[in-house]
């Protein structure tokens, strides 16, 4: 049969070919003949014409699915079209009124002045006017039968006109959120309050899932919002529009250590509107509103909810378009004055509330579409279940309510550090998964917590160089301890020892969020023993961590880095302790962006020659920028080690403070006097002498000149010329074994390691090696020696941070100093570059 002739197939003939695509869609040159041979059907058929049939199925295949991606595009943007429009709509509307009300003021300021008597009654006028505008009083209703129904539901009603009159109205002044971008993919419009009682947010945008869907997501607070410690329903009332009514406690987490909890007593009302769409709003029972009396505040303070809540719209073609408000008024005057800031912030609203619901909806309408695939086969569920454990367990930690068990004890002395004890662990440890609880000599959980105010501090910044960088702060004898306690004979380190076990960590990811703001990843830290009796604490450990708001642009975010020790089975019920750290801003941020700092040798050059910052990088001075910080580290112990423990993790904590403040000092663009860094810090002298020694003994060893200077030229012109070397040039301990750390690298030499100074001399030469590059080295270490120099072939290394850097040569030779003694190894990775 001629192949180029057209077939037309029979129904019984496509529905076996059918069958077989089903199955395989692209079966190799045998399948096809054996398709032939066993399918009877098929015989008259050329195998040649049954590949075109495959690649035509194929074909058809991927427009259908594209054509479909089209259609779901299309009906996204028509959707956000929409949206847009009725913004649109709206701020022409707030234009409108602002025209109005600018005239009135113009007409009245007129009259004031062209008056000739004493009557302030005009400038009382002008200022109601205005603050009617901005922020209208809260109308005094009659006390209403709190058993009444009807007296409930004339409170919900007025809820849900107040309410739609800010989600889609001009009730409140929006001020769009900068950075917030509009589109089908991505969160939406999002906006924050302007002259309002109280803090304010509002976001609007698309999901892909079903109003109702949508609704029992947003109804289950607990599950989305990771400040809310408890949302009880104390009595659900039907009304007879179809809607209901619940009366809510809800009660959040402490952000800090500094303030109490807050808690609300509300009413929410769920109903539809006549277009179909679903509204769920809420506000507090107060005095003014009527309604029934919650229960009293005990251990938190009572905070206001003003009508606030979810319009749900159904999408043509599917989907929602969902409108979100939250107005609240914390009582701010209830905190020290330093903390205001964070309860009066509405962009901190809109990061932990508004936009905290969208993305958490977005990321499900993800999961469900299977556009999301994890590592590890573990079900989204399982690993969104761990990220919520690990926060609310650092939660309970900062907050340590009294009805969780939590106790104070006696301070040293110094009330830097509160040391809290709870011997009751089962609400946050999941005891019933963790056979230490039963353990005869189980004590409980001890806490040491401590708040401090950090300034000129980036947090997304900090919060990453503490996830980078964990040997700054942390202690390999801690973490033993900690680790330890998950074991059936848990405490083998009754007390932490000093820190004096080298360590490195390789982060393994597990999962990230839709837009990659918060991400769940397990951490392995490699121990190194010294001497024989440090083997048994030398073991690798694991941690889970959660890490988030490392983002530098997200305006008004919290940056928070949360890890609990895990054992190596990690089972979806594994018992989680967890600790950390939590960096809030006080202040808003600059509408200029920030360049990340480091303490780093480009900085002091730069400050020491009078050299121009790069261009986008502000001034220290207008970046004056509080975040307050909150520690938390949790340590189980027996009942007669309590003692020791509680001295181990108040001096640990001290420890870790005092740790921050140096990092602190290192990434704050006013802190880069030379008299606040360390003895070494390249661009002193030592550091200058050190560039000398790499650039001479490069000439003396191999003949070659490594800058185009003289190597003894005056002052910091060679140190700068080695930083800004484009090859990468770093230098070690003349010796080639498991302690061979690095001293020294430039610019190109940090970048291709993924680190900074403070952190270079925790990496070791045989970690960045691979085996191949380790045997070529150790074969060449004679030769280095005796004649001072080696080329190494091009080859594979590793970055600290677990990516493979390739590079087309590398050079080592012997650095000497002045009285020709060996004084360090260098060596320069030629044409490097990230697989």
């Amino acid at each position: 049969m001629d192949s180029s002739k057209y077939v037309r197939y029979t129904p019984e003939q496509v529905e076996a070919l059918e069958r077989v695509y089903a199955e395989c869609p692209k079966p190799t040159s045998l399948k096809r003949h054996q398709l032939i041979r066993e399918c009877s059907i098929l015989s008259n058929i050329d195998p040649k014409q049954i590949k075109v049939w495959f690649q035509n199925r194929r074909c058809r295949e991927k427009q259908r699915k594209e054509a479909s991606h089209l259609q779901t595009v299309n009906r996204k943007l028509t959707a956000m079209n929409k949206l847009l429009m009725e913004e649109n709509d709206r701020l022409q509307k707030h234009v409108s009124h602002l025209v109005y009300d600018n005239g009135f003021m113009r007409q009245q300021l007129h009259t004031q002045v062209n008056s000739t008597t004493t009557d302030t009654c005009c400038e009382s006028v002008v200022v109601s006017g205005q603050q009617q505008q901005q922020n209208p009083m809260p109308q005094h209703h009659p006390q209403r039968d709190a058993n009444s129904p009807a007296g409930l539901l004339a409170i919900a009603e007025e809820t849900l006109t107040e309410f739609l009159g800010k989600a889609t109205g001009t009730a409140v002044d929006w001020v769009q959120m900068i950075g917030m971008k509009p589109g089908p993919e991505s969160i939406g419009i999002v906006a924050v309050s302007r002259n309002c009682n109280g803090v304010a947010a509002r976001a609007c945008g698309l999901v892909s899932l079903e109003p109702m869907k949508v609704a029992e997501i947003l109804k289950d607070r607990p599950s989305w919002y990771r400040d809310c410690r408890c949302l009880d329903i104390l009595n659900v009332i039907p009304t007879g529009n179809g809607g209901t009514i619940e009366l809510i406690y809800l009660q959040t987490y402490a952000p800090t250590t500094l303030a109490p909890a807050r808690d609300f007593w509300t009413l929410r009302y769920t109903t539809s509107l006549e277009d179909g769409s679903l509204v769920i709003c809420e506000r507090s029972l107060t005095s003014n509103t009527g309604g029934p009396v919650g229960p009293p505040a005990t251990s938190s303070v009572r905070a206001k909810m003003l009508p606030s809540g979810f319009l749900i719209r159904p999408c043509e073609g599917g989907g929602s378009i969902i409108h979100i408000v939250d107005h609240i008024d914390l009582d701010a005057c209830s905190v020290p004055e330093v903390l205001r800031p964070l309860y009066e912030s509405s962009k901190i609203l809109a990061q932990k509330l508004t936009m905290a619901a969208f993305r958490y909806i977005r990321q499900i309408a993800q999961e469900t579409s299977g556009e999301i695939q994890y590592a590890g086969g573990r079900q989204p569920a399982v690993l969104r279940a761990f990220s919520q454990r690990l926060c609310r367990g650092f939660n309970n930690a900062v907050s340590g309510f009294i009805d969780d068990g939590w106790t104070i004890m006696g301070s040293d002395g110094v009330d830097d550090v509160t040391i809290a004890v709870n011997s009751s662990p089962s609400k946050f440890l999941d005891a019933q998964y963790n056979t230490l609880s039963i353990l005869p000599t189980f004590g409980g959980v001890l806490c040491a917590r401590a708040s401090m105010l950090l300034q000129d501090v980036c947090p997304a910044l900090l919060v990453r160089f503490l996830r980078e960088h964990r040997s700054e702060w942390a202690d390999y004898g801690v973490d033993a301890y900690s680790s330890a306690s998950l074991k059936a004979s848990p405490y083998a380190v009754p007390c932490a020892r000093p820190g004096v076990f080298p360590s490195s960590q390789v982060i393994l990811p597990l999962a990230q969020t839709v837009e990659h703001e918060e991400f769940l990843e397990v951490v392995r830290l490699e121990g190194h023993a010294f001497s024989p009796e440090d083997i048994a604490l030398s073991r690798d450990m694991y941690l889970l961590q959660l890490c988030s708001g490392v983002e530098e642009n997200a305006t008004g975010a919290c940056a928070q880095l949360v890890f609990a020790h895990i054992d190596e089975s990690f089972g979806d019920d594994a018992p989680l302790l967890p600790s950390g750290f939590s960096v809030i801003p006080l202040e808003p941020k600059s509408d200029s962006p920030s360049a990340a700092r480091t303490l780093d040798l480009a900085s002091t050059l730069e400050a020491r020659t009078g050299g121009t910052r790069p261009a986008g990088e502000v001034e220290g001075s207008s970046y004056n920028h509080r975040s307050v910080l909150t520690i938390a580290f949790q340590f189980a112990f027996e009942n007669h080690y309590r003692e020791n423990v509680a001295a181990m993790a108040r001096q640990y904590v001290r420890s870790i403070v005092g740790s921050v403040q140096r990092v602190a000092m290192a990434i704050a663009p006013s802190r880069l006097c030379s008299q606040l860094t360390p003895k070494s810090f390249p661009g002193s002298p030592e550091a200058v002498t050190l560039a000398r020694w790499i650039c001479r003994s490069y000439k003396n060893h191999t003949g070659g000149e490594l800058l185009q200077m003289d190597s003894q030229a005056a002052g910091d012109a060679v140190l700068k010329q080695l930083w800004h070397h484009t090859d990468s040039i770093m230098c070690c301990s003349v010796k080639m074994n498991d302690s061979a750390f690095f001293s020294f690298a430039n610019q190109a030499g940090l970048d291709m390691l993924e680190t900074t100074l403070i952190a270079l001399q925790d990496i070791m030469l045989d970690k960045i090696l691979d085996e191949a590059g380790r045997k070529v080295l150790l074969s060449e270490f004679p030769k280095i020696m005796q004649q001072g120099f080696a080329y190494l072939p091009a080859g594979l290394c590793v970055s600290s941070m677990g990516r493979p850097v390739s590079y087309e040569q590398a050079v080592a030779w012997k650095v000497l100093n002045d009285d020709n003694s060996n004084h360090c190894l260098a060596f320069m990775f030629t044409n490097w570059s990230f697989i």
